[in-house]
Formats: C-alpha cells, structure tokens, sequence
C-alpha cells in the first residue's frame, strides 16, 4: 500500500542561480515500513515527466520477493523541483503574488532538485540509504546523491553520464524550441485555458524520437500505412505519444526540466572533483543500454571508470533509451546482486 504525501518547508529555497523559492513543497510516496535505526531506505529517482508511482512505471523491479520489496526496504521518490506533480514548480502557486509562477519559476539544476530531497530525507530522519537508483535524469539525481551526501550506501546509474553532452543538450534545445514556437506561449505566460499544448506535443514527438532505436521502429511500424489513412503509423503513433504527455504535464516544467538535464555535469564548479570521487568507496553500477543513441553506453562505461567502486554492466535491447522502462528480465539481476554484495559485506 502507498503513502502519498506532502511537505511544506517554512524556510525559503535558495536555487544555484540565486533565485528564491519562498515555502518550497515537494510531494513524496513510499511503500514500507521504516525500521527503528531509519535506514532500510531504497531511494528511487525518477526521470524527466515521470512521478512518484515508482509501483507503476518501474512495476518490473518492484513488488514481493522482487528488487524494490516494501515487506524488506521502506521505498521513497519524491516529485522532482520544477515538475507539475505536486512538488513547487510553474504550474504551483507563488505565494508571493497568489498566482501560478509559470515562466516566472526560475531555473534549477539536478543538484537544487537533490538538496530539496535531501531536505525531506532530513525531516523524515532517515540515517541511511540502502541503495538510491535512477534512469536517465533520474541517473543523474541518483549520481549527485552520492557525491553530496554520506547516506547512499549503494547507488544503480542508468542510462547516463558525467554530463549532459552536446549531442543530448541539442535534442533537448530542439524540443524547447517546439514549446517557445507555440503561439500560445508567449515567454510562457498563457492562460489555462490555452496552454502551448502544440508546442509540447511537438516536442515530446521528437523526444520520442531519440528514446528509441531506428531498427525498433523498424520492427514495430516497418513503412505500414495507419488502416484506412494515408499516415504512416510511425506517425500516428508519434502523435499519439505527443497528446497523451499533452494530457498530463506542463509545458514550462518540460522547459525547465530539460534545463536542469542540460546542467548535469559532476565537474561543474567542482575544481577538486578528483578528490571527491576518490573518497565515494560505495559500489556503484553503471548500466548502459547497447542500442541507446541518447546516452550511448561509452558514455556509462565511463562514468563506471571514474568511480573508484564503479562496474560497468550493459542490457541488450532493441529499445534504445526506453529500455529501462523495459527490460525488468535483465535490470533485476543487476540491482540484486549488489543487494547481495552488500548484504555480504553487512554480515563480515
């Protein structure tokens, strides 16, 4: 059974940039029990539109006798800083002006989105976390997790580098550009009733685009038309994925969250990240996905190299990106067997 939740804190938040989010929220969900010592903690990450429901999108990991067990592990995600779900965002209300900040919400990075979590962990007094683990953005949280703060005693990175490199800063400038061409968007101070709902249709299409694999589509659509039209049902389903995300998520919070990816970089205004990281001793698995144009699995194999107890290890799927959402059959044997390291190294 799930816990939804909500935190208020009283003290502003002070973004990297300067900027000040007065009474910060973030919404939260866990499963479990946390146990006297507060430290049978899984943390679990979430990528660029997901949610809290770990259960639903990562269902494959999560569950009795699986990785993510509420009988074993008290399991916590928290709603990301700048995301439409609960957590302060474009779409909350500034209680300065009694109004939704929209394009007003300033721009935050992967680590203002970690230290507003690691505020809420402090309040639950949590001592300890098992394993923290995330895919894509949700990697890069994970990774900050464990070089700015002592709690994480495991970490599972997938799906992501160091850094946001050029090629994926690109795509995702591409798709602001989708959003900031709306004519409804006008530097994102729109009405309700007319939000850029093209804008980020358009941009989640060409997202959808770079999250799977060409030999995928291949598979999937081939040069089929859509029966009874003259689409092709590669774009009919493109359109379709664009409504659906429509349905569901904020245009200025795509903007501001593909903002925060692009600031991913561990070096960044670290001029002594070497020493850093060799002080983070904790077993960290890296996976890459072998068809994934996003993050192609150099770029995890290297990030596997600079940490001192970081291992590589690859999933083989058509799937590209998405496969983490995918392929539970190969990512759970993963997160189990550095579940049994450490519980090993618990026991000597």
């Amino acid at each position: 059974m799930s816990n939804k939740q909500s935190h208020t804190f009283d003290q502003p938040f002070v973004t990297e940039g300067g900027a000040t989010i007065p009474e910060p929220t973030i919404a939260y969900q866990t499963w479990g029990t946390l146990n006297d010592t507060k430290d049978n903690v899984i943390l679990v990450c979430h990528a660029l539109t997901g949610n809290t429901s770990v259960d639903e999108w990562f269902g494959g990991t999560f569950g009795q006798n699986k990785t993510l067990d509420p009988n074993k592990h008290f399991i916590i995600c928290p709603n990301v800083l700048g995301s439409c779900y609960g957590t302060s965002g474009p779409t909350s209300i500034n209680p300065e002006t009694n109004k939704p900040y929209r394009a007003d919400f300033p721009k935050v990075t992967i680590r203002d989105i970690v230290r507003l979590q690691q505020k809420l962990l402090d309040k639950l007094d949590i001592n300890a976390i098992e394993l923290v683990i995330g895919g894509s953005m949700g990697g890069m949280q994970a990774l900050e997790w464990c070089i700015m703060d002592e709690r994480p005693q495991s970490a599972v990175l997938i799906g992501m580098g160091e850094k946001h490199r050029p090629w994926a800063i690109g795509i995702s400038h591409t798709q602001r550009q989708a959003i900031y061409n709306d004519p409804n968007w006008e530097d994102g101070f729109y009405s309700k009733e007319q939000p850029p709902k093209d804008g980020l249709a358009l941009a989640r299409m060409i997202a959808m685009n770079s999250y799977r694999h060409p030999s995928d589509f291949d598979k999937k659509f081939g040069r089929r038309l859509q029966d009874g039209q003259s689409q092709y049902e590669v774009e009919s389903y493109l359109n379709y994925q664009g409504e659906k995300l429509v349905d569901r998520f904020d245009a200025v919070s795509y903007v501001r969250l593909t903002q925060a990816m692009d600031s991913h970089d561990i070096k960044r205004s670290r001029p002594r990240i070497g020493e850093t990281l060799a002080g983070l001793t904790i077993p960290v698995k890296v996976v890459g996905i072998n068809s994934d144009m996003l993050y192609p699995p150099g770029e995890c194999r290297e990030l596997a190299e600079l940490l001192p107890n970081g291992r590589y290890e690859e999933i083989s799927s058509p799937h590209g990106h998405d496969a983490f959402l995918i392929e539970f059959d190969q990512l759970n044997p993963i997160i189990k067997s550095l579940q049994s390291e450490r519980s090993e190294q618990a026991v000597s």
